[in-house]
């Protein structure tokens, strides 16, 4: 989810990679640093995760928020809940993305959260209906 929700107004968002060489990159997020990297079996160093990894946290972890907030907006607790979300590798793209939940609570009780859920997550809806990809060069 982002900072202002259901505002109506279209507003941004940005992070920053820095390449360090080889396959790895620093990323400014938030205030916070995030380290990107491959594999070592891929020719990265393997002290960070893969790009594909943070983009299947991003999706797993938003979709998790949205759930808390679809089971809040009930009065719902959802004890234990966990999300993680699965990409299915096809050339350079997932051609599938499975999100699984886990909770303490009944299946019937979080099976009519999904929906709602999948609303108001932002990750799953920028990837279900994809805006282009826009790439402009600056000079430094």
């Amino acid at each position: 989810m982002t900072a202002e929700p259901g505002s109506g107004r279209p507003h941004t968002n940005s992070v920053t990679a820095r390449w360090e060489g080889g396959w790895k990159c620093r990323v400014a997020a938030g205030g916070f640093d995030l380290l990107v990297d491959e594999r070592e079996s891929s020719g990265g160093t393997g002290t960070g995760p893969m790009p594909t990894e943070y983009l299947l946290a991003a999706m797993a972890s938003c979709y998790a928020l949205a759930l808390a907030w679809a089971a809040g907006k009930r009065g719902i607790t959802l004890p234990g809940l966990a999300v993680t979300a699965t990409g299915t590798y096809d050339g350079p793209r997932f051609s599938r993305l499975q999100l699984d939940v886990q909770s303490d609570a009944p299946p019937g009780l979080v099976e009519p959260l999904v929906e709602p859920a999948l609303r108001v997550c932002y990750v799953s809806n920028t990837l279900a209906i994809s805006p282009p990809v826009e790439v402009t060069v600056a000079s430094s």
